[in-house]
């Protein structure tokens, strides 16, 4: 059984050496993230490079996701690194303050006084250390401590119920769009987008830097399960990025929401990566707890895309073994996946040729006894409209474009080949896919595999052929 699940794993200092990326691609990895809240440009092109290499070495392809920081919202420094807040304490949050003491601490984001009144609730360090707000006064948010604890330089701040009026794009951010061009990210990822119009105002700034990768929302804002629908439609795909989100709405709703987002993008033939603390407790221990397992499990049952590993790998003690453990769980998870063809989109009504045919070979697979289906393409799009319907059956996407082939390594159930070849004839080409297939052991003499192509061949979005065929009959005399 082959996983169809996605893996996706951040790099940082415990894996960025070539040996550990290495056996990380031997686990099961299939995307890459690089996190541009840390590090500098030359790190992340140089990680990069590293990634590609080894997937080259290993005939394969690995894709690379670029994650923006965005308007993380953040107190300063203290003047001793960190203080201890109890309950019922006053304390100042103050955007002209340089250096925090006991009674009061900066902030980067000088804002935050215009976007906060009386009652309004402030959750620190992910929501460890709560405030009340009292009183606004100048440059000074006066609170009171509601929930106590250490905190520490540094530490992130969310509003209870969203609310804050920082862009999604920094300048920071803006600059780094040109570095994921420059290393040729195939994703990148939006921090805080709140609507529609900060997802094309990314895609806008991406393709005057002369960008053309796949653009991913983060879902952590409450606005942006408000304008959940528009955001999508921005979007080629969102990442349910479960900390920030948990902090703003709070911890309950996180699940439903999650199990909501996954059948929105599904629905409208986006990608889904489901992400934060899946396996944390794997930054510090070889396995990971029953409740994590519970959790990515029940991601894959949902029909998630794709999992992802954050600090586990990036800042952990086993980034191998988390890679592991991920790849055994998605595994058994989906034996219990649903099967069958559920025919939820029967009576849909198709605008391109292509989805067409990609809703017909996998209702045939289904049906029909399929081992596999190939699928002969240049942009990808058949085989991301194949991996929206439930089936088992693989879907190979056999391309030249090096490009199209690691940005079908977040597609679930989809699996890249790099099919070079000089003929332009329909024929001869699908039976080289049949060949290619049958070499690698996807297939063997006998099976039935379903295969569709474009014609004129090598014209994108031109996909409106399909053909059933039984491998090993082409070479018969």
């Amino acid at each position: 059984m082959i996983r169809r699940t996605k893996i996706v794993a951040t790099l940082g200092p415990a894996c960025s050496d070539a040996k550990t990326l290495d056996r990380m691609m031997e686990a099961g990895l299939d995307v890459v993230r690089l996190n541009f809240s840390h590090g500098v440009a030359q790190d992340h092109i140089d990680r990069a490079e590293l990634v590609r290499s080894l997937a080259r070495a290993r005939g394969r392809a690995v894709g690379v996701l670029v994650d923006l920081q965005g308007p993380k919202i953040r107190i300063g420094k203290f003047k001793d690194d960190k203080i201890t807040l109890a309950k019922g304490d006053a304390f100042i949050l103050d955007a002209a303050c340089t250096l925090g003491d006991q009674t009061r601490v900066g902030l980067d984001y000088k804002e935050l006084p215009n976007d906060v009144t009386r009652g309004v609730t402030l959750l620190l360090d992910d929501g460890r250390i709560e405030f009340w707000v009292e009183e606004v006064r100048g440059t000074e948010i006066i609170c009171k401590v509601v929930q106590g604890g250490v905190l520490s330089n540094n530490k992130g701040i969310n509003r209870k119920g969203g609310g804050l009026s920082a862009a999604a794009l920094t300048e920071k951010d803006i600059e780094d769009i040109k570095t994921a061009v420059a290393l040729d990210a195939d994703y990148l990822a939006v921090s805080f987008p709140r609507s529609g119009a900060d997802m094309r105002q990314a895609r806008e700034l991406l393709r005057a830097a002369g960008g053309k990768c796949q653009l991913v929302a983060k879902i952590e804002r409450t606005e942006a399960i408000e304008n959940l629908e528009e955001i999508l439609d921005a979007s080629d795909a969102i990442m349910v990025a479960r900390g920030d989100l948990g902090v703003e709405v709070g911890d309950a709703a996180v699940p439903a929401l999650q199990k909501r987002m996954i059948r929105m993008a599904i629905e409208r033939n986006k990608v889904v990566i489901t992400a934060t603390q899946m396996m944390e407790s794997m930054i510090s221990s070889p396995i990971p707890t029953r409740a994590e397992v519970s959790d990515v499990a029940n991601a894959v049952l949902d029909g998630t895309d794709a999992v992802m590993l954050s600090a586990e790998t990036a800042a952990g003690l086993f980034p191998v073994e988390a890679v592991q453990a991920m790849h055994r769980v998605c595994l058994e998870a989906e034996k219990e996946a649903e099967s069958v063809f559920t025919g939820a989109r029967l009576d849909h009504s198709f605008l391109r040729p292509d989805e067409a045919i990609a809703m017909s070979a996998v209702f045939t697979s289904v049906h029909l006894n399929i081992k596999a289906i190939a699928a002969l393409t240049e942009s990808g799009n058949t085989c991301l409209w194949m991996s929206r319907l439930s089936t088992r059956v693989p879907i190979y996407a056999l391309t030249p474009k090096v490009q199209t082939r690691r940005k079908v390594t977040l597609f679930r159930g989809v699996y890249p080949i790099n099919l070079k070849t000089a003929t332009k004839e329909r024929d001869a080409l699908l039976a080289e896919a049949e060949e290619e297939l049958r070499r690698r052991g996807a297939v063997r003499d006998g099976d039935l595999i379903l295969l569709t192509i474009g014609e004129p061949i090598g014209q994108s979005g031109g996909t409106n052929t399909m053909k059933i065929v039984r491998v090993g009959d082409s070479r018969k005399p």
